[in-house]
């Protein structure tokens, strides 16, 4: 008994020697390991890599022209009377010029009654609506900058613009500033439809991440160039899918200085009146194109001499059918919309029509909108 009692009593303690040197052994580690423990070494990673070091440049150099733009509407408590603000939501924008101009998208301003501009460095205005152009998703803001002014972001060129080239849109999405997602220009010519329900034409697809925030905000291409203004994103959740699309350039370098000047914008003026019945008749005619119902007396249509529709006691009288403005086809009154678009006032453009069953070109001299 007294042997089994020692042995038991061995095991016993041997377990518990185990046991404390175990509970002990980070202990151990820490005191006697730990003074044997150094950082590791760092590995060198030479230089950034050129097109590293080329993203980095274009960023530092565009991140002062792009702003945080945050809206409110104004609320009048229906019990209290009292009249307060009420955050509407955020988005993107850009320095356009050295006035104070901050170009953004239409749809970020609409129905606020209020809007704010943050700055890269902090600061923060009031803005106030110089003009906005609900079909093309375009407006324009003005903040009242002094001194140490940011600068207007460079203008670019999009008609050049060949899928697979690479493009950076920087903006604030969902509220986080001045974020930089790249990409390439994955399509050309898209098209969206407006609040007016008109199509935006010709949209830059591209696959850089745009997300809700990112609207009205720049996408550049690599050389720092303003190409496109971030507008819209393709998702059925509504984040980012690799599907987002920027109104070109071209298209703000038209309609901008309109809205700067005029506070809204309007195609340059051809002077002839049309209506998509007409695209009805032409329709039901086994034609194509835009029937010119009327022409505005001191127009430039008149000028060039169409022809309206008219009512002679025989019945109607076709007037001249637009087929085609320059090297935009006329198909539909939509079409000749779209061709005005892309001119400016001033411009003189082939004009094909279609008169007594033969195609003929004029001339004519596109004119500002009275």
């Amino acid at each position: 008994m007294d042997r089994g009692f020692a042995l038991l009593w061995r095991v016993t303690a041997a377990t518990l020697l185990v046991i404390a040197f175990w509970q002990s052994f980070p202990i151990f580690q820490a005191v006697v390991l730990g003074r044997l423990a150094e950082p590791r070494a760092i590995t060198p990673r030479g230089d950034l890599a050129d097109w590293e070091q080329s993203t980095i440049a274009v960023f530092e150099a565009a991140r002062d022209s792009v702003v945080f733009i945050t809206t409110a509407e104004t609320v009048i408590d229906p019990w209290t009377r009292n009249i307060y603000d009420v955050t509407r939501g955020n988005g993107s924008g850009f320095i356009w010029d050295t006035l104070g101009h901050v170009v953004t998208n239409h749809h970020v301003i609409a129905g606020a009654s209020r809007a704010f501009v943050r700055l890269a460095d902090g600061r923060s205005y009031p803005a106030r609506l110089v003009g906005s152009a609900p079909e093309h998703d375009l407006a324009v803001l003005q903040i009242g900058v002094g001194a140490d002014r940011p600068p207007p972001i460079p203008i670019g060129t999009s008609a050049d613009l060949r899928v697979g080239q690479t493009v950076l849109a920087i903006g604030n999405p969902f509220g986080l500033d001045w974020t930089l997602t790249t990409g390439v220009v994955s399509a050309l010519g898209r098209e969206l439809p407006s609040q007016d329900g008109l199509p935006i034409r010709d949209l830059i697809q591209t696959d850089a991440a745009i997300n809700p925030g990112n609207s009205g905000g720049p996408l550049i291409d690599s050389a720092g160039r303003l190409i496109g203004v971030n507008t819209a994103i393709y998702s059925p959740s509504g984040s980012s899918a690799g599907v987002g699309f920027a109104v070109p350039v071209d298209t703000v370098n038209r309609v901008v200085p309109q809205l700067i000047a005029r506070g809204s914008y309007t195609p340059p003026f051809l002077g002839v009146h049309f209506d998509p019945r007409g695209d009805e008749l032409l329709d039901r005619l086994g034609l194509e194109g835009v029937l010119v119902l009327d022409v505005v007396p001191g127009s430039p249509a008149e000028a060039a001499g169409l022809r309206p529709t008219r009512m002679t006691r025989e019945g109607i009288v076709l007037g001249d059918i637009i087929l085609a403005l320059g090297d935009d086809a006329v198909r539909r009154s939509q079409d000749l919309v779209a061709a005005l678009e892309t001119r400016r006032a001033g411009e003189t453009v082939d004009l094909t029509i279609l008169r007594d069953g033969r195609e003929i070109t004029l001339q004519v001299a596109l004119a500002a909108a009275p």
